[in-house]
């Protein structure tokens, strides 16, 4: 299968008639890509939702319908700048191969805003676009299952938030688990088992006389009310899980607001009013305590040099009173000494030598520093007193420079407190912002209480159907006795355990080889091919278990965001493969949060072989200008296009032949 040709008019933001040549053939020569170029809300997705909803009309899963009915969503969908009377139209040819020949299609869609009974008007063209083919029109939707079936139809239409959520999730999403069952033929042993129930329940009726047959359809009946509340109730609670998130975005925004414009400070404004009031009498405290000590000693800094040269003083007049003295006592000794020298018989020529010395050392002793006049004549317990005055005039300075120090910190701290206050909200502002962000978080309670109550409802209708299915089971056992009709429901549960073995079996064969193609394409994507040697996949959630060459299991959180992603994208292209369909494969946003590494394998290894047909519809950051030239390189690329999207008109233009570089 091949795409050929898209066109859309008066679709989402392609105003008028705009046509895109999708055929990967030029000159004889296939190149698979087809590039597609536009930034973020230009309209990538739109172009995706189109070939989704050509495809698949009221079943197509499309981005933006969410809960709409199929009416609302085709109104929303209409060009804002459309006349009324003019007409939203989707074309998509298509070729592929009926009995050994290729066939070409083109798919029309059309209607009008606030379409009449909430359905858009098909036709099906044949080879030379002109004759309608009513048949398939009729049976269109059982036609395309054959060749795209809608459960496998994500493997090969899929966008970066899905390979996003696939690479963060442990389970994949149920939108890849269907897949996965449509894949491997599960759906179809399940639908079996579905219909031999049916039977089943039919031969009981065919033998239930007429009060067992009320009672059987009374059964029925409430099962039937069952099921159908509680696919409501699914679908409600899909809805309020969605809610749900918009509302805790929605709250996260209200809280970040009331932090950012002041909200929380004006909220703590009491606490930074006390604990500024309390820094404040701390403040006063010490400049009290510092009065104190100025009024007791501190004010003789100012003198401390005179009153260091007083003490200096001391010192020195002490010492020359204690010299004076032992001269003295020195010269007395003399005295005495030559008295007894005069006396002794000793020669006249050694007395006066002795004479001479004495007289010597008296002269030396007589020198100028003992003749200085003593003016402060201060006596020792005065000179210990002002060394005490001293030392303690030297520690109350310390204090006191502590003090300031302390001072100047409660200061500091006061004003940075001031500005807090300054800066909290006003009071109006104030109630304004805690009004919202406690609407905000009311929202999310409400929200929450909703979900749990649906969520119980959920199980209650779970076990009630349960209860049922083993009454219906029940009752017919106890009341159906026909031999007959015995033998067919007999056998039918012998069919169901051998359907439920073949399921088994299936599933183990098919995920091995599904395993071995995810392996193998995750190492030929994956820069470092010795990170992960062998892939397994549960049998009950789908989930992958990576193993490296000693068979030692590689925890999923030792990948990196890049390698997740590049995992996600492996899974789909082995399911891909495994399919065993040559169909197209159209990936909107595909490069994520790819590092320059992984992004290359990816451009040059998996681009270029996912398919026969690549259409790549990507921003300038993903596909930049070295991915784009190594792919033109490559004569990979059959066409480009870029996306100009016109913020003032909020219209898209498709323009041939270009990308952004």
């Amino acid at each position: 299968m091949i795409f050929l040709e898209l066109v859309l008019q008066n679709f989402g933001p392609y105003n008028g008639r705009q046509v895109i040549n999708l055929d990967p053939k030029i000159k004889d020569n296939a190149c698979p890509i087809l590039l597609l170029g536009g930034m973020n809300g230009g309209g990538k997705t739109t172009l995706m939702d189109a070939i989704r909803l050509a495809l698949y009309g009221h079943r197509a899963q499309c981005s933006t319908r969410g809960n709409l009915s199929y009416g609302d969503f085709l109104t929303q969908c209409v060009n804002s700048h459309t006349p009324a009377n003019d007409k939203t139209r989707i074309e998509l040819v298509f070729e592929h191969i009926e009995n050994d020949q290729p066939v070409k299609y083109r798919i029309v869609r059309t209607w009008e805003r606030n379409p009449k009974d909430g359905k858009d008007n098909l036709g099906i063209l044949g080879d030379d676009d002109t004759w309608p083919v009513e048949a398939l029109v009729n049976i269109w939707d059982e036609y395309i299952e054959n060749l795209l079936p809608l459960g496998i139809s994500n493997l090969f239409l899929f966008d970066g938030e899905q390979v996003k959520e696939l690479a963060e999730q442990e389970i994949p999403p149920p939108m890849v688990v269907d897949a996965i069952r449509a894949l491997l033929g599960l759906e179809l042993a399940e639908r079996l088992a579905g219909d031999i129930d049916i039977l089943v329940n039919r031969k009981r009726k065919e033998i239930a006389d007429k009060q067992e047959l009320e009672n059987l359809e009374e059964i029925e009946q409430k099962l039937k009310q069952l099921q159908d509340e509680h696919k409501i109730e699914t679908q409600k609670f899909v809805f309020l899980q969605k809610e749900l998130q918009l509302a805790e975005k929605s709250q996260a925004i209200a809280i970040d607001k009331f932090i950012s414009e002041g909200g929380k400070i004006a909220a703590e404004r009491s606490q930074l009013d006390k604990l500024k009031e309390e820094r404040t009498t701390e403040a006063e405290q010490i400049r009290k305590a510092m009065c104190e000590l100025a009024g007791d000693v501190l004010t003789l800094v100012l003198i401390q040099p005179l009153l260091s040269q007083v003490q200096a003083q001391g010192e020195k007049e002490f010492r020359l009173r204690q010299a004076r003295m032992a001269r003295d006592i020195l010269l007395e000794r003399d005295k005495r000494l030559l008295e007894l020298i005069s006396n002794l018989n000793i020669a006249k020529e050694q007395v006066d030598k002795i004479k001479a010395f004495l007289a010597e050392d008296e002269q030396m002793q007589n020198s100028s520093s003992l003749k200085e006049e003593l003016w402060l004549l201060a006596d020792d317990e005065a000179l210990s007193q002002l060394g005490n005055v001293i030392y303690y005039l030297q520690n109350a300075k310390i204090s006191a420079k502590q003090q300031l120090a302390i001072l100047k910190t409660k200061e500091e701290e006061i004003i940075g407190l001031e500005r807090q206050v300054q800066t909290a909200a006003s009071p109006e502002e104030y109630n304004k912002l805690r009004d919202a962000m406690q609407a905000a978080q009311k929202k999310v309670a409400e929200v929450k209480a909703d979900c749990e109550t649906t969520r119980r409802r959920l199980v209650e209708l779970e076990t009630a159907i349960e209860k049922l299915k083993k009454d219906l089971q029940e009752y017919t056992k106890q009341t159906l006795d026909r031999k007959n009709i015995e033998h067919i429901i007999v056998a039918s549960a012998r069919v169901q355990e051998t359907l439920k073995l073949f399921r088994e079996r299936l599933t183990l064969r098919k995920l091995n080889k599904l395993e071995n193609e995810v392996t193998e394409c995750f190492r030929y994507l994956l820069h470092k091919s010795d990170l992960v040697h062998r892939i397994a996949i549960d049998t009950n959630t789908f989930s992958l278990s990576l193993y490296n060459s000693q068979g030692k299991s590689v925890p999923k959180h030792r990948l990196s965001a890049g390698e997740k992603q590049l995992l996600a994208i492996a899974f789909l292209w082995g399911l891909a493969r495994v399919s065993g369909r040559r169909l197209p494969v159209a990936i909107d946003t595909p490069l994520g949060r790819l590092d320059s590494s992984h992004r290359s394998n990816l451009v040059e290894r998996y681009f270029p072989s996912a398919s026969h047909q690549v259409i790549l519809l990507s921003t300038d950051t993903e596909i930049g200008k070295k991915e784009v030239q190594t792919l033109r390189d490559n004569e990979a690329i059959a066409r480009e296009y870029l996306l100009k999207y016109d913020s003032s008109t909020r219209q898209t233009t498709v323009i041939e032949n270009k990308y952004f570089w």
